[in-house]
């Protein structure tokens, strides 16, 4: 059976990562340890001769830098990037910017729990006047009120990610294109619960590591026949 490849790329440690702070829609870029994990990425597309013609990301700099840096570690500069908003993290609302460790003494570890990992409990929503409401940044002024989240569960991402794939992304690897995303724990899982068929209550369980190439094999109709990470 001919099968596709599709690689999807979690980003390296970003500063906030480090920091175990909520992150969401945040623009934070990549710690060292996450540059040196996109290096140690593009090293092993390299040594198992993968080339792309087209990169998604989200508008997230840790996104776009670790796909940088990746495709110039490949000398693939020269490809298109194509940033799509619809591939951001989740948007963590009130919790944007706080440290996990001290939210779970402050509201307890069940709590805190529910809120990372629960598939379509949202967390407590950000006010509009907060620095973190996605509407006051210029890289969002032209999406519709409705488009700009306050506050998202996994499920209130999936409803976004999945049009980006459905419209976009599909429709090039049907016509024969090789691509890379490069994007975030939860717009990920979003694209795996898709290709493994996983279901609500199996989801918020899976881990997706920073910095490693996960490389779907799929069919003519872009079921998945197998998945793995490089190493």
């Amino acid at each position: 059976m001919k099968t596709t490849k599709l690689v999807l790329i979690r980003h390296g440690q970003s500063q906030w990562n480090l920091e175990n702070r909520f992150t969401g829609w945040v623009d934070v870029d990549l710690s060292k340890q996450g540059e040196a994990e996109s290096q140690k990425a593009a090293e092993l597309l390299i040594n198992n001769n993968y080339s792309f013609d087209l990169v998604y990301t989200s508008y997230q700099k840790r996104a776009v830098r670790t796909a940088w840096i990746i495709l110039d570690k490949m000398d693939l500069m020269w490809i298109p990037v194509q940033t799509d908003w619809r591939l951001n993290e989740r948007h963590y609302g009130g919790l944007t910017g706080l440290n996990k460790d001290e939210m779970r003494k402050k509201f307890g570890e069940e709590q805190v729990q529910i809120w990372r990992r629960s598939f379509d409990v949202r967390p407590p929503q950000l006010g509009k006047d907060s620095e973190y409401y996605p509407g006051n940044d210029e890289k969002y002024k032209k999406l519709k009120q409705k488009e700009l989240p306050t506050g998202e569960s996994l499920k209130d991402t999936i409803k976004r990610v999945m049009p980006c794939w459905t419209k976009e992304i599909a429709p090039r690897i049907k016509k024969g294109q090789r691509i890379m995303i490069s994007a975030h724990g939860n717009s990920l899982r979003a694209l795996v619960k898709h290709l493994d068929k996983i279901s609500d209550n199996e989801i918020p369980k899976l881990e997706i590591p920073t910095g490693i190439p996960l490389v779907y094999e799929l069919d003519k109709n872009l079921k998945s026949v197998r998945h793995y990470y490089l190493e």
